[in-house]
């Protein structure tokens, strides 16, 4: 009887796990092999190369985290507002996405194509926050700001290193979200002609 070789999904996933922990760097097939407990033999199975293998794990994490949350929301039903809060806690409060996106984010700053692609999903993103934000504002500046701030809430608040005035973190953050999508006008200067 043969040894058991690991899946395509194995070599995808602890890799997706070592660009969360450490970095694009660390992705090296020696290592992912050694931390699969198998030689790297069988990794040329699969992929031509690691860049093959960086390809494959920026699908998944397109598809995990666009897609798949996607669907989950329609699933879940609830208005649009909700739907926008789900799909923003799927993504940016799951302890497997979380991670990964952060890692795709640091790994874009030093390679164009992947700040290509992490710019096209992040419109993705974007996408879902207009047709939010569209259900109760009709100015287009009011909509695409309220989208930009709730977006940067989502991302930026994963960077940010500071105390509330002794409130709790999870308070302040869900009071910004529900001033974002409140249907009340926030006012402030109109587009510039």
């Amino acid at each position: 009887m043969g040894s058991q070789r690991t899946p395509r999904e194995g070599w995808v996933e602890e890799g997706l796990r070592v660009l969360a922990e450490s970095g694009v760097d660390a992705v090296r097939v020696e290592a992912i092999a050694k931390n699969l407990g198998v030689t790297k033999g069988g990794f040329y199975g699969y992929f031509a190369d690691r860049a093959a293998l960086l390809q494959t794990m920026l699908d998944t994490w397109e598809r995990e985290s666009v897609d798949e949350v996607l669907e989950q929301v329609q699933r879940l039903g609830g208005d649009v507002r909700s739907q926008a809060i789900s799909a923003g806690e799927l993504t940016f409060s799951n302890d497997r996405l979380l991670p990964i996106d952060l890692a795709i984010r640091s790994w874009a700053r030093r390679d164009d194509t992947v700040a290509a692609r992490l710019a096209r999903l992040d419109g993705r993103r974007m996408d879902v926050l207009r047709a939010t934000m569209s259900t109760f504002c009709d100015d287009p500046l009011e909509v695409e700001a309220r989208s930009l701030m709730a977006f940067c809430v989502a991302i930026g608040e994963h960077y940010l290193a500071t105390e509330h005035g002794g409130l709790p973190r999870a308070h302040v953050i869900a009071r910004a979200a529900e001033l974002l999508l409140s249907r009340e006008p926030m006012g402030g200067p109109d587009l510039p002609q």
